[in-house]
C-alpha cells in the first residue's frame, strides 16, 4: 500500500494528478506516441491513480480499509460491463465518490476501465476510458454533499456525466481516424455517437435512481464505524 506522509504533498497530488499529470499522460500516449504504447501508458494511469488514491487518507489503516472497499466497488462495475446495453459503472463510481472521496472515485473509474480492457480488450483508448471515467468519480465527490442530499442533483449529475463520457470517447475517435485533432469531424463523431449517449445518460438516471439508496447506505454505516 503506497502512503504519503507529508500533508502539503498530499494536497499538491490531489490537484496534480487528476488535473495535469493523468491529462499530460492521456496527450503523450495519443499525439506523442500515437497510441502505439498503449499498455504501458495505461500501467503508468493506473499507477498515478494509486499514487491519487494515497493522497486521499492520513494513516495506513484507513487506507488499507478504504482500499478493501474500493476494490469490491471495482470488481462490481467490472461485473456490471457485461450487462447488455444498460450498464451500472459511472453510477458506480459517483457512489464510490459520493461517500468514499474524490481519490477513491477516481481510483475506481480508473481500474475499472484498463481491468475490464483485458477481456474487452486493450488499445489505446483505454487511457481515454481511465481519464474519463476518472474525472467523473474525482468531480462527484468534489459535490459529494449536494449529492447527497439532493436526488434531483445526483440525476443532473449523471446526465452530465453520460454526455460527457461520450464527448471524452469522441475525441478519442477523431484521433484515431484522423491522425489528430478535426473540429469537423469531431461535430460529426459527436451527432453519430447520440444513439449512445443517450444510452449512457439513460444507464446514469436508472442505476443512480436505484443503487444510490441501498450502496450508499451501507458505504456511509462503513465509513462510521471504521473512521473511513
Amino acid at each position: 500500500m503506497i502512503y504519503i506522509q507529508n500533508s502539503v504533498s498530499r494536497n499538491i497530488l490531489k490537484k496534480l494528478i487528476p488535473f495535469l499529470l493523468f491529462p499530460l499522460l492521456v496527450f503523450i500516449g495519443s499525439v506523442i506516441l500515437k497510441g502505439e504504447y498503449y499498455l504501458p501508458v495505461a500501467m503508468i494511469g493506473a499507477v498515478l491513480s494509486m499514487i491519487l488514491f494515497a493522497s486521499g487518507f492520513e494513516k495506513k489503516k484507513t487506507g488499507t480499509r478504504r482500499m478493501v472497499i474500493v476494490s469490491i466497488m471495482t470488481a462490481l462495475c467490472f461485473i456490471g460491463r457485461f450487462l447488455p446495453i444498460l450498464k451500472p459503472m459511472i453510477a458506480l463510481t459517483v457512489i464510490t465518490a459520493i461517500y468514499l472521496g474524490s481519490e477513491a472515485g477516481f481510483l475506481t473509474g480508473a481500474l475499472t476501465a484498463i481491468l475490464s480492457n483485458f477481456y474487452f480488450g486493450q488499445g489505446p483508448w483505454t487511457i481515454f476510458q481511465m481519464l474519463a471515467w476518472g474525472m467523473i468519480g474525482y468531480i462527484a465527490g468534489i459535490f459529494a454533499e449536494s449529492l447527497k442530499k439532493n436526488k434531483l442533483i445526483l440525476i443532473f449529475y449523471g446526465i452530465i456525466a453520460g454526455i460527457f463520457y461520450s464527448f471524452s470517447m469522441d475525441i478519442w475517435t477523431v484521433l484515431w481516424y484522423a491522425k489528430g485533432f478535426d473540429w469537423n469531424l469531431y461535430g460529426s463523431a459527436l451527432i453519430t455517437a447520440i444513439p449512445y449517449t443517450i444510452s449512457y445518460v439513460i444507464s446514469d438516471i436508472i442505476f443512480l435512481i436505484l443503487l444510490t439508496p441501498v450502496f450508499g447506505e451501507k458505504l456511509e454505516r462503513i465509513s462510521i464505524k471504521y473512521g473511513i
